[in-house]
């Protein structure tokens, strides 16, 4: 049987393609910064966040020098705290849980974007700079009053964070 040559081009050019396809898709999966929610973080119980030690009071803590952690519930159709007021120059982990429906917690304008999940703990790391105020909005349809769930991300200068008591409120 005999192949002719524009066939043979056609047929290398649609291997290379496939194989750039499972390249991507492999590389989408495994590269460097992706990752799922991790497992790590113990779960909670979605139905009685009021007994957890992280997530009864929401709140914002510094847990080292220049590292603060946040812990945020997500319900319907808000965020705790809200505004979350962190420190300029600093780095801050948000801890998300939900209390009841999947939620989404992406900071407007930024990279920070997570799933929140009842009874599994989101933890995301983001690096603030100068202080600015970030829309929070949730991007996983989660009811009837999912277009007004929002909140905001308060980025202060130091002084003005401990002058608040570095709760966010």
């Amino acid at each position: 049987m005999h192949i002719h040559a524009y066939e043979k081009i056609w047929l290398a050019a649609s291997v290379l393609l496939i194989l750039f396809l499972l390249g991507s898709v492999t590389y989408g999966a495994v590269g460097p910064g992706v990752a799922m929610v991790s497992d790590t973080e113990p779960t909670v119980d979605a139905g009685a966040l009021d007994e957890d030690e992280r997530f009864s009071e929401p709140r914002v803590e510094q847990v080292g020098e220049d590292e603060y952690a946040a812990y945020v519930v997500a319900r319907q159709f808000g965020f705790q705290p809200d505004p979350i007021v962190v420190p300029a120059n600093s780095t801050v982990t948000f801890y998300v849980t939900s209390a009841d429906v999947i939620h989404g917690f992406e900071v407007a304008g930024t990279n920070a974007n997570t799933m929140v999940v009842p009874g599994e703990v989101s933890e995301i790391t983001v690096e603030t700079d100068q202080p600015a105020e970030y829309g929070l909005i949730c991007n996983e349809y989660c009811g009837a009053g999912h277009h007004v769930m929002e909140g905001k991300v308060n980025v202060v200068s130091q002084a003005e964070f401990e002058s608040s008591g570095g709760d966010g409120e």
